[in-house]
């Protein structure tokens, strides 16, 4: 396996993830596109922006991660990732990455009297959430397959995409995703 395959998938899953928004947000009256504040993280994101500290005009606030999670090898998969083997006795493993997708926006809250936030206000907060779920959803679907040479494109398995916050001042949705990574051959095989 390449040093740098698992940092290279989660570009890929960015870069992915963010296209869609931004054609979403093209076709959605009102539905934000992909943050101004988009990257990959170290471990478990920090919600430091989802009002987006933009510098510019005319960008996007929130917040777009993706992190790696961890890795387990598995014979089966990807009909099972739970499979663990040991790769000690070079059995035929493939190995598979766990990423988190971590999409935040600003959530309403109580206006400068303490009054709870409109109705109104909490109804287009859970549409754009609904339309970020969806989002996140065909961007795994459709553009991250087709970000590998391989034949059928990348293997990968969703996992459970959930609702997060409202926290603070944000809320948004977190898509787990595990992608097999290249096999690689023992050391033995390869000088053969």
């Amino acid at each position: 396996m390449s040093p740098l395959v698992i940092h290279e998938t989660a570009e890929l899953l960015l870069a992915c993830v963010c296209a869609e928004l931004t054609m979403t947000a093209a076709k959605v009256e009102d539905q934000p596109g992909c943050p101004c504040r988009s990257c990959v993280v170290a471990g478990t994101p920090a919600w430091d922006d989802c009002a987006g500290d933009c510098q510019g005009s005319g960008e996007t606030p929130g917040q777009l991660t993706v992190n790696f999670v961890g890795m387990v090898a598995t014979s089966k998969f990807p009909t099972d990732t739970r499979d663990v083997l040991g790769s000690k006795n070079c059995l035929p493993v493939r190995p598979a990455a766990e990423f988190l997708i971590t999409l935040l926006r600003c959530a309403p809250g109580p206006d400068e009297n303490g009054c709870p936030p409109s109705c109104e206000d909490l109804t287009t907060a859970a549409r754009i959430l609904a339309v970020d779920a969806t989002s996140v959803w065909n961007a795994l679907q459709c553009c991250f397959p087709s970000t590998s040479g391989a034949r059928r494109g990348q293997t990968f398995v969703l996992g459970p995409q959930r609702t997060v916050g409202p926290e603070g001042d944000c809320v948004g949705i977190e898509q787990r995703v595990t992608v097999a990574m290249p096999s690689c051959a023992c050391a033995d095989e390869e000088s053969s």
